[in-house]
């Protein structure tokens, strides 16, 4: 007794399509292969007809005991073993047995009678099948054994992800997010939103504040939004490990993005600039602020005023002796010196002088290499050379703030004018 082809493709035609919404129309291309040795017996074909006919008639329960009947025959051919199998994988899936339709897949997959192609197709369904019942444990190995054999596919890479957080396992989560994002970013594609805000709730999820940032910094970049920016820098400012050196660039990153508001915290950047040996810089800042309304009208003008004279006769005292400055810093082995004196030259009109000494600066080890290369990088922007600044900001790594604070300083001035 043989089963015309029509019915051997319907057995997985319908397994699959049972099993999951993203398989595709099954047709003659999952047909296996046919030997003139490939029949039936009459003993086994006979209780595979009655599950056929149970199945159509959603009787899952006498479809199964149908298949039973079928593989209790003893002396079974190879074929009839695998005809076995794909009705059992049909009838399982269709009944939502995830653990008894899996193991009918194995036999069907591990089969040389499967085409490559509807080994593919299988591995695929039974994973999502796994995922539509919510049999996380069973999705994830299944997931990633079809990832391994048919390779990367968006729709299978996306159910990995949630399996593994509907699991609340976030770590896992977050990587096999993370390395999709990758993988888009290294293709010169451009993320998908919803894959950035997946792994931003994952590291929310993990309490770690240091990815999570970067996950927005992506967002930021990729999806420039309000939301993004702020949520950037409220996780920035809330890193209890950002160095203290960091805060004043976060204070004018602040200003650039329109988040810093109260007078009070433009008082606080200006004075943090007089206090790093910046005094020009701070008076530029101030000159922005009043210039923009931030100062000068407000209760504490007075006070305001009396801060800005300060700044000015620093400014003033720091110029009359850039040239003294410049000359003792190149002597001295340490790296702060050249840096800040570099950063006045800069900001006092001498960019190729001030940027030389910087440099000079960056090969004398600074205690803090990443803050030192974001601190030129800043000094390239003050000074004109945008484009070298973006540059420098590409270069610079490290956690609690450095790596993150240069990435949106490059985003800043790459951001094309409204």
């Amino acid at each position: 007794m043989r089963f015309p082809r029509c019915s051997r493709a319907l057995l997985v035609a319908s397994s699959l399509l049972a099993a999951s919404s993203f398989v595709p129309v099954i047709g003659s291309s999952l047909v296996t292969v046919v030997h003139a040795e490939d029949q039936l017996s009459a003993k086994v074909g006979k209780p595979l007809q009655d599950a056929q006919t149970a199945l159509g008639a959603k009787n899952y329960a006498k479809a199964m005991s149908a298949v039973n009947a079928a593989d209790a025959v003893p002396g079974k051919t190879d074929y009839e073993k695998y005809t076995i199998a794909q009705m059992r994988a049909a009838v399982a899936a269709s009944s939502g047995d995830v653990a008894a339709a899996s193991k009918a897949y194995d036999v069907l997959i591990a089969s040389p009678r499967t085409p490559a192609a509807a080994k593919q197709q299988m591995l695929m369904a039974n994973a999502t099948m796994a995922y539509n019942a919510k049999d996380y444990a069973q999705a994830v190995p299944a997931i990633e054994r079809y990832l391994k054999i048919a390779g990367p596919n968006a729709q299978m890479q996306t159910l990995l992800v949630q399996s593994y957080y509907l699991q609340q396992d976030y770590k896992n989560a977050a990587r096999v997010q993370q390395d999709q994002i990758n993988a888009e970013i290294k293709a010169k594609r451009i993320p998908a939103e919803n894959q950035l805000q997946f792994l931003a709730t994952c590291y929310h999820q993990m309490k770690d504040s240091a990815n999570e940032t970067h996950a927005y910094v992506l967002l930021a970049k990729y999806y420039s939004k309000p939301d993004y920016w702020a949520m950037l820098i409220h996780n920035l400012a809330a890193d209890p490990q950002m160095p203290d050196a960091l805060t004043f660039n976060l204070e004018r990153l602040r200003m650039a993005t329109g988040v810093l508001k109260e007078p009070s915290d433009y008082m606080d950047m200006v004075e943090r600039a007089v206090q790093g040996g910046l005094p020009q810089l701070g008076l530029n800042l101030m000159n922005q602020a009043y210039a923009s309304g931030a100062l000068g009208k407000d209760a504490g003008a007075a006070r305001e005023a009396r801060l800005k004279a300060m700044v000015v006769k620093r400014a003033a005292e720091v110029k009359a002796s850039l040239a003294a400055d410049a000359e003792a810093a190149r002597k001295m082995p340490n790296a702060a010196p050249s840096l800040t004196t570099g950063y006045n030259l800069v900001l006092n009109g001498q960019v190729d002088a001030g940027l030389a000494l910087m440099r000079e600066g960056l090969a004398k080890n600074p205690t803090a290499p990443e803050g030192a290369k974001l601190l030129y990088g800043m000094a390239q922007m003050d000074g004109g050379r945008k484009d070298d600044a973006v540059k420098t900001f590409a270069e610079v790594h490290g956690d609690h703030g450095s790596q993150d604070l240069a990435q949106l300083w490059a985003l800043l001035v790459t951001k094309p004018s409204k």
